[in-house]
């Protein structure tokens, strides 16, 4: 491997390849990218892997609730700017997929991974990162993650003494508190719309005081940090007070927050801000999400959202009513089964919006709106939504599971 002067064992090398072989099987057999497999196989074989992989690599880690899959992508482009990058670009973001896509990265200077939340203190401890990012922790999955506070203790625990140089987003309490543990943190006030998971104070379970942007714990002290760069309006500020400006193709203030935390980590590697920024541009849409789409001879924006957090910043960048709006939610395993995170949604923010809904908890999801007071018909599926919708570009948004299905169905 070029750059590692300490090539791959013969077994890691057998490794790399079965890994490889078992991904083509599962694409042909039109399964998906097979990297989930594929890094199965291959850790199977040498369990060590992930970590020999990551040996020659600056590795970049990302994690958070939502905007992590968008965040990979803006660092990796930013990134290219210094060197060539592989990263897990699809989302495969447990240990088998992240060890397939290091497994693409011989000639690679940097690694930008995306990792789930629960894996990360491992990921890390494997791939011994330059840099990682943490953006948000809300809840989500609420039949298989642990409580909020719960992750933020396992990264504290898993950053604890780490090198890498920890990027923080300043706003959100709970990423304050798990990256505190870590003794070089760089503090990004990247804000934070979703504030239900965040009035306890994580260090002593006090009523957090959260006036205008700013946080603290009346109790015990434990106070927002003052950060170094910051996401105001359409500019990043830098730690010298310098404003760059945001043009990206991506929608939405969420995605600017993204990018200022993005610019933070290309800076740490020698990437000045108008550099990163200026290549953050080329990216239209990650792994279909914001993608424009023709279907039906309709235009349809396609738009993800998982759990509460994620529904509320989606609704915030949508076009205005009358744009017609189709929601779409399942509850297989890769979503989580359990729905009452419905419930935490502010569907009121739809009203003026004609509502069409489809998915396997369509049924679930209109007691929802019918509670929230917003009148919406339920469809069979997505064509059916689509010819009932009124004129216009039509915002379709869907959970994980939802989302793949509709991408399938329209041929994105």
């Amino acid at each position: 491997m070029s750059g590692n002067s300490d090539p791959l064992t013969p077994r890691a090398k057998l490794a790399v390849t079965a890994g490889k072989a078992a991904a083509a099987v599962s694409r042909a057999a039109g399964r998906g990218s097979g990297s989930v497999i594929g890094g199965r196989v291959a850790l199977r074989l040498d369990p060590d892997l992930l970590a020999r992989l990551a040996t020659h690599l600056d590795v970049i880690l990302v994690s958070a609730t939502n905007g992590k899959t968008t965040t990979t992508r803006l660092i990796a482009e930013a990134l290219r700017a210094a060197g060539v990058v592989v990263s897990n670009a699809l989302g495969a973001n447990m240990p088998a997929g992240i060890t397939s896509a290091l497994a693409g990265g011989s000639d690679a200077k940097f690694a930008v991974i995306e990792v789930d939340e629960k894996y990360l203190a491992g990921v890390a401890r494997d791939t011994d990162p330059k840099c990682i990012a943490l953006l948000n922790l809300s809840r989500d999955q609420l039949d298989r993650a642990a409580e909020t506070r719960m992750l933020a203790e396992h990264w504290r625990e898993g950053l604890a003494g780490s090198k890498a140089v920890v990027i923080a987003n300043a706003d959100d309490p709970l990423v304050v508190w798990a990256a505190s543990s870590s003794p070089n943190v760089v503090w990004v006030a990247a804000g934070q719309m979703w504030k239900d998971d965040a009035w306890s104070c994580p260090s002593c379970g006090g009523v957090m005081q959260r006036p205008g942007d700013d946080w603290f714990c009346g109790e015990c002290g434990f106070r927002r940090p003052t950060p170094s760069w910051a996401l105001s309006g359409d500019y990043v500020i830098d730690p010298h007070g310098s404003s760059w400006p945001i043009h990206l193709q991506l929608p939405g203030r969420a995605n600017k927050a993204n990018a200022a935390s993005s610019a933070a980590v290309a800076a740490v590697f020698g990437v000045p801000p108008q550099v990163a920024l200026e290549r953050m541009y080329q990216v239209q849409a990650v792994a279909g999400r914001y993608d424009v789409v023709q279907f039906m001879q309709r235009d349809l924006r396609l738009l993800l959202a998982k759990n509460p957090a994620g529904w509320l910043e989606t609704f915030s960048l949508i076009d205005p009513p009358p744009t017609p709006v189709i929601l779409s939610v399942n509850a297989r395993g890769a979503d989580g089964t359990d729905t009452s995170w419905l419930w935490d949604v502010d569907y009121t923010r739809l009203t003026g919006h004609p509502i069409f809904v489809v998915g396997d908890r369509k049924l679930d999801l209109a007691v929802r709106l019918e509670v929230a007071n917003q009148s919406f018909q339920v469809c069979e599926n997505l064509d059916q939504a689509v010819q009932q919708a009124p004129p216009g570009r039509i915002e379709v948004i869907a959970n994980y599971t939802a989302f793949q299905d509709l991408r399938r169905r329209v041929g994105n």
